[in-house]
């Protein structure tokens, strides 16, 4: 179809970075509500922005050097300093795989009594079995659950506004730190610029048309739910900015069990989609350099991977916790991918363009 290029990156990037990115609710109030409620609105535009100007980008330099994968792609980027991205890139699926762990646990725990235990088990399992049929269907199953997760997220604000809409607008004019935002937004995107995901979709792209086109789309199609849900949040700011797990706390003051259960179902969802689209970027690495060595990837290996992975990243979350994994692991990383991806990209990565187009 004629719109699915330019959709199909913004639909996947969503649904990739959302898990750890805003599904909680902890990190809009993490880099955001510090700022006062409009300032976090700023900042989430600006965060906005940087997508679509570092996706765009990106897409155009994935298709111009055929790089479909993150290990080429970073190559040809940044030369020897690849391996500074690649380390980088795990210690940030580690960090997201932990919080996505802890989290569904949580979520797990609340809505449905079980063992927090139980609730981390049924994502593992279900990131496994995605991670095993690869990306066609990864690709098919990000894109759907991106269209319905935006649908209650749209319903989740209007029935908040119903509610609360005049607390929301007072807060609204609350001042904010002036000039804090740009910066906000800016870290808020470093470490959401989750561009190994979505690099395996990148094959669709025919034209520098569509890579710009879909770069400007991704910037829309994933901050619109993170705008939405920050919204909702202002509804009982400033007490929510104090709760784990915002998004809980939202649901029971809103008092309806059917949304409640709605949303947690498809936020459950938005973890296992999450986990699946970096665990296959991490497999997808490996297979570009197992097949450079005259091999393939045996299917079982793929699984097995995103099994360890996951067992040694939510090990990590129960140690530490999801409040300071947020607070002090996302913090540094966004500098780091602000200094090692989105500068060179936007210097060296812009030079090459231009020079593959003289």
């Amino acid at each position: 179809m004629h719109w699915r290029p330019y959709l199909l990156p913004g639909l996947v990037f969503q649904s990739v970075i959302i898990g750890g990115g805003y599904a909680t609710g902890r990190e809009l109030v993490e880099f955001f509500m510090p700022l006062g409620p409009l300032g976090g609105v700023l900042g989430l535009l600006t965060a906005g922005g940087v997508f679509a100007v570092v996706m765009g980008t990106a897409y155009e330099f994935a298709r111009t050097t055929g790089a479909h994968d993150y290990r080429t792609f970073c190559k040809r980027l940044l030369g020897r300093g690849w391996v500074l991205y690649e380390l980088a890139y795990l210690a940030l699926v580690v960090l997201i795989l932990a919080v996505l762990g802890s989290a569904a646990g949580e979520l797990a725990s609340a809505a449905f009594g079980l063992p927090s235990a139980g609730g981390t088990l049924v994502m593992m399992t279900l990131v496994g079995l995605l991670t095993f049929y690869g990306s066609k269907l990864i690709g098919n199953v990000l894109a759907l659950w991106s269209v319905l997760l935006y649908a209650v997220y749209c319903l989740l604000f209007v029935d908040t506004f119903t509610s609360y809409g005049d607390d929301i607008t007072r807060h609204l004019a609350e001042a904010g730190e002036p000039g804090a935002w740009p910066l906000a937004g800016l870290r808020y995107a470093g470490y959401n610029i989750n561009l190994p995901a979505v690099l395996f979709c990148m094959t669709i792209l025919t034209t520098r048309r569509q890579a710009l086109g879909a770069g400007l789309l991704t910037g829309v199609i994933a901050i619109v739910p993170a705008l939405l849900f920050y919204l909702a949040m202002l509804s009982q700011y400033p007490e929510i900015a104090r709760e784990p797990v915002p998004a809980l706390y939202l649901m029971a003051q809103l008092d309806r069990p059917w949304l409640e259960n709605l949303f947690q179902l498809v936020v459950f969802g938005t973890f296992v989609e999450t986990g699946a689209g970096l665990l296959h970027s991490i497999n997808e690495r490996i297979d570009v350099q197992v097949h450079e060595g005259g091999h393939s990837l045996p299917r079982w290996a793929r699984p097995a991977i995103a099994a360890l992975l996951l067992t040694l990243s939510i090990y990590g979350a129960t140690a530490v916790g999801i409040v300071d994994l947020i607070a002090r692991g996302y913090g540094l990383l966004s500098w780091v991918f602000i200094i090692i991806l989105i500068l060179p990209l936007l210097t060296i990565g812009l030079w090459q363009l231009l020079r593959a187009n003289d």
